[in-house]
Order: C-alpha cells, then structure tokens, then sequence
C-alpha cells in the first residue's frame, strides 16, 4: 500500500518540522494537530510512516524491545540477553492507530483465548500499547477519546511502561511510543493533562495561497489517477530526508545550547505564566533536533525560536476560549532583531470598540462577577469540582466504559466477558466445554454525558439598567466551569419576539464565550420561547444528565399561545417532567423591582435553584 509521499504535500511546514524532530528525539513527546476538517492531517501522518527510520528490535519480541538498551526490555528479553540467547532485527517504525472505538482490553492486552481453551494456561494477548512501543501512536480526532482510555494513555506515556494487572495476569513491558494526535476543535477542546502531554501542537489551516491551492489539487488528481508512478516520483526525496532523519540521530547527542540560550528561555517561559516544566525541556529537545537536522551542534537563536513556535502556544491556554498568542520576545542582546522586525511587531494593536446596532439596540461588555455559593457541597455541585465530572451510568451490551461486574446476558451476547465465561465452563472441568448458560457479558459504568444550555436574556429591561453587563459576566463564569466537566454547552438568547438557539450542543467553548461578547441588547422579553428552545436543544440526548442554567430579570412580556402565565405554566412542567435541572440567576438588584418578574413562579414549578445578589 502506498500513502502519499511526504515530501509531496504542500505547505504546512511547521506540521513537517515538528514530526521531523519528534522522529529524531522521539523523547520531545509527540505533536498534537489540531485544524480543520479537509486540511491534510491524517494524510500527513500516514505520509510520515514512509519516512521513519529503522529500529533494531529483539526479534520474536512482541514489544519491540531495544537490544541495547536494558531499561527497555520487558522481563523475558532481559533475561534472553543476559543468557546471550537472542538475535536483533532491524524493522521500520510504524504508525499504529488507535481507534476512537477501542476497548480497555485492546489497548492494554487481554487474556490470550488459544492458550486458554487448549492449555488451560493464562497469557497475556499483547495489545495496542504494545504494538506501539518504539513505534508512532496516532490517535485521530483525539479530543474525542473516552476519558478512561485517555486516562491509561497518560500512566503510560507518564511512566513509560504498560502495567498489566488482570484477569489472574501480572505482566509489564515497555511503552515508549510517540504520540502523535489530530483533532477538528470545532468537536471540543482536549483535556489539560493531556493536551500538556503533548510536546509540540500546530494549528492546521488550510492555505488561502490561490497557486497552492491548484498545486495541491494537481498533485492529490495525480495520485489517484496512478499512484505507484507518483510515489516514485518523489522517492529519491523521501528517502534523502529519511537519511537527514537518521544523520540527525546521530549526531544529536553532540548538539549543544549556549547557558545564555537557556536562560532566555527560561526567562521568557516564565513572563508567559507558563508553570509546567516539560515547557523548557520540551522547547530544548526541539531545538537540539532542529540544529541536528540542520547538520549544526549548536544551537542557534532561530532554532530556538522555531522550537518555540512549536513547543508553547497549547500551554499558553490559561483558559479553553482563550486563542494562545506568543508574545513579542525579547531576545539576548547579542541576537538583536532587526530594525523591520521591531517595527512591524510594534504596529500590532489590537482595537476594540462598543457598537450599536439600530436605535433600540446596543452593546455592553461585560462585568466581571463572583460566583460564590454558602456551602462546599453546593460549590462541588455547580461550579466545577471534579466529582461534578464523574456522573456515571450502567450499561449493559455497550463496550464503553469500565467493566465493573458481569451478568448472563439479557438480549444477544455483546461485550462478552472471556475470563467469567471459561470459569463457568470449567467447572466442569478440562477439556473447556463452553455452553450457552456459561455465557457472561460485562456490565460497565461509563461517565455519562452532560448538556448545560445558557439561557441568556439580553432584553431591553436588561440593557437600561445595565443589567446585561451582569449577565454576560455570569454567562462567561459558566463557560469556564463547563469546561472544567467538560460538558456539552449550548447558548440560548432571548430578546425582541422569540427565542434564538444562537450556538447548538458543542465543546468548542471559544465559540460560545465570542458569542456572548457579540449579543445586542434591546426590544421585549419572550421568556416562554426561551424555555421551549431549552426543550428542542435537550432532545436526543440519551442518557444524559441536561441542565439549564437561566439570566434573566424575568420581565417576561411576550407569549406563545395564551398568556404568558399560561406558557410558562405548560413548559415549565414538561421540563420537570422531562427531569432537566434548573437554575436562575436573578440579576435583579436587591432594592425593590416594581416590574413584576415570573421567577419565583418558574422556581416553584421546577424546583429550580435561584442565585441572586450579584
């Protein structure tokens, strides 16, 4: 089979560099792609493969132990080599894939079912992380990886080893891998502790170069009208850069960085507010590979801050909206930038202003708020405690989730459990005689989803007392801790006659924190319709746990089909009937309203929680 070449794709150097220099320094930590859809990452990567140097391996080893190396042997080829019984192979290195569908016991090995049934023996059947031990894992659309396999993946890349303790099996064998992950944002963010896993991240974009463009339709055209001659087209090219790779791996342990090199970096990770440590040592590796590739064994000013570029924009994320922006640097005196480059770096402002849209609307930024609740337990409920994560659900026939006991199965035989299936048949005794009633299928509990909608009023009564800068605030706050349980975010907006469900269920929540910046404020209060919008984004949500946090001053003055009263009355029982947990945020001030407000009503029918005094 052959992938496009490497040396063929146009553009995205940056993207080239950093898998170039994590197959150098395979200890830099991967790369991370993020773009998206229909930019190239996924070709990029297999492209990849076809430029990967050799490997020496213990031969017959299903790890791919390093001969040379004793610390990276699992326990049978250490003692293979200290008896001298063993021969090496040499073997390209692969991208393995892990699929977004994969089992706990496909990622880290199960019971080996052969040796089983005919032996009676328990093995291990080595799985993915074995496979990829030395080798490329690649995990495409990463940030949608269930959290437990996510969770495995950083033990393993933490320590380097795939620890095995199951099923009656103890076993652990090497796991260096090079992670290489791609993701469409638009699908949601990537957790922090693994996003900061990975050592370099580039944002893929597609090229708005018109030439480019053509080029790239040529040359995608040509190979798959013949994709043989095209790949030998650019062989020669692609194996000169796979003997760069390899010169470059020679040579890096010889690479050196100047102390004065170092400190600025140092200096300057810290004015960034960078705290993780792998940022230098990251940023250090990257720079010497770089050098190497270049055929240098120093490290220059530019090597440094390309491996910059590569190396800090994801750890520059304080919050999941913010975009990572690098700041100007400020480099050592004896590598002054030049007089163009300072000038046009100082051009760079960025200007914002207040709009306003028609002559009943406006725009308000927004205030900056305190959410605080009287008791822990409240705080670990609604503002982002990690136990607010871990709502879970039983499943039955479903292969997601943590298998926590088994069952004989109710409708077909999913998920099968092997090892309480064979126990059963043994009791019988040997040679293993499975029947139908010896069957056991597993039961998992798996986190279950959560959908918090913000319903956002941005009314005319809230833009004249100003109470919209208040509800911005509040909206913004709940982004940040929705992202902090990492749920679905919807973004309702009431205002004029009706409703508008202005961004549907996602985890991009950059895209609904700039969607509340740009909300005008003015015209009636049609709250009725907000709620019923609440109903429709909450549908086909299957086992999900659906919240709907409400802003309002509840001056609700346009109805649906009756009168207002009447339309709350009707919605407000399908959403407690539906069970959707309610909460309102009363940005009411504390001196007396006169307006009168639907919220204690709203509050009675739906058992909702109501904040105020903000």
């Amino acid at each position: 089979m052959k992938f496009f070449p490497f040396t063929a794709i146009v553009g995205q150097e940056k993207a080239k560099l950093a898998l170039i220099c994590n197959a150098i320094d395979p200890s830099i930590g991967g790369v991370l792609l993020s773009g998206d859809k229909g930019t190239g990452k996924s070709t990029m990567v297999r492209a990849f493969s076809q430029v990967l140097p050799e490997i020496e391996v213990v031969e017959g080893c299903p790890f791919n132990c390093n001969p040379s190396n004793a610390a990276e042997m699992c326990d049978a080829c250490r003692e293979r080599v200290e008896m001298g019984d063993f021969s090496t192979a040499k073997r390209r290195m692969r991208v393995i894939d892990l699929p977004l569908s994969v089992t706990l016991d496909r990622l880290v090995g199960t019971i080996d079912i052969s040796k089983a049934l005919k032996d009676g023996i328990r093995a291990l059947q080595p799985g993915i992380l074995a496979e990829a031990n030395r080798n490329i894992l690649y995990i495409d659309e990463v940030n949608l990886l269930e959290d437990y396999i996510a969770d495995v993946l950083l033990d393993s890349a933490a320590l380097g080893w795939n620890v095995v303790e199951r099923e009656g099996i103890s076993l652990r064998h090497p796991a260096r891998f090079i992670l290489v992950g791609s993701m469409n944002p638009e699908e949601g963010e990537l957790r922090p502790q693994l996003l900061d896993r990975f050592g370099m991240f580039v944002s893929i974009e597609a090229s708005t170069n018109v030439e480019e463009r053509i080029e790239i339709v040529k040359r995608v055209t040509e190979f798959q009208k013949d994709p043989v001659s095209f790949y030998e087209r650019y062989r020669v090219q692609d194996e000169r850069l796979r003997n760069s790779i390899s010169n470059a791996r020679r040579v890096l342990a010889e690479v050196e960085m100047d102390e004065e090199l170092l400190r600025f970096l140092a200096e300057t990770i810290i004015g960034m507010g960078i705290k993780t440590h792998r940022a230098e040592i990251a940023t250090v590796k990257a720079a010497k590979a770089i050098a190497a590739f270049e055929g240098r064994k120093r490290v220059s000013i530019e090597d440094l801050r390309r491996a910059m570029e590569l190396t800090l924009p994801h750890r520059m994320k304080s919050r999941p909206f913010q975009k990572p922006q690098i700041p100007e640097l400020k480099l050592p005196e004896n590598h002054k930038k030049s007089e163009k480059e300072s000038k046009e770096a100082s051009g760079k402002t960025e200007n914002r202003q207040e709009t306003c849209c028609g002559n009943s609307e406006m725009r308000f930024d927004s205030n900056e708020v305190k959410l605080e609740t009287k008791n822990s337990k409240d705080l670990a409920e609604n503002f982002g405690s990690r136990a607010s994560r871990d709502c879970r659900i039983t499943l039955l026939g479903e292969k997601r989730g943590i298998p926590v006991s088994y069952v004989p199965p109710v409708n077909g035989f999913n998920d099968l459990n092997i090892l309480a299936t064979l126990n059963s048949a043994a009791m019988r005794g040997f040679p293993i005689e499975v029947r139908d009633e010896d069957i056991r299928v597993n039961v998992r509990r798996a986190r279950a989803p959560r959908l918090t909608a913000i319903i956002l009023d941005s009314s005319g009564s809230m833009g004249l007392q100003k109470r919209i800068s208040i509800a911005k605030g509040i909206a913004k706050k709940l982004v940040e801790t929705s992202y902090q349980r990492r749920d679905w975010l919807s973004l309702i907006v009431f205002r004029g006659n009706e409703a508008e469900v202005v961004v549907r269920p996602t985890k991009r929540y950059e895209q609904i924190f700039d969607a509340i910046d740009s909300i005008p404020t003015g015209g009636k209060t049609p709250l009725p319709s907000a709620l019923l919008k609440l109903l429709s984004v909450t549908r086909g949500m299957k086992n999900a746990h659906l919240r709907g946090i409400v802003i309002t001053d509840g001056k609700a003055n346009v109805p649906i089909f009756g009168s207002v009263e009447e339309d709350l009355s009707q919605i407000c029982n399908l959403i407690a009937k539906k069970g959707i947990k309610l909460e309102i945020y009363d940005t009411r001030s504390r001196t007396f309203d006169p307006a009168p407000s639907y919220i204690e009503m709203i509050s009675e029918i739906t058992n909702a929680k109501v904040h105020r005094g903000f």
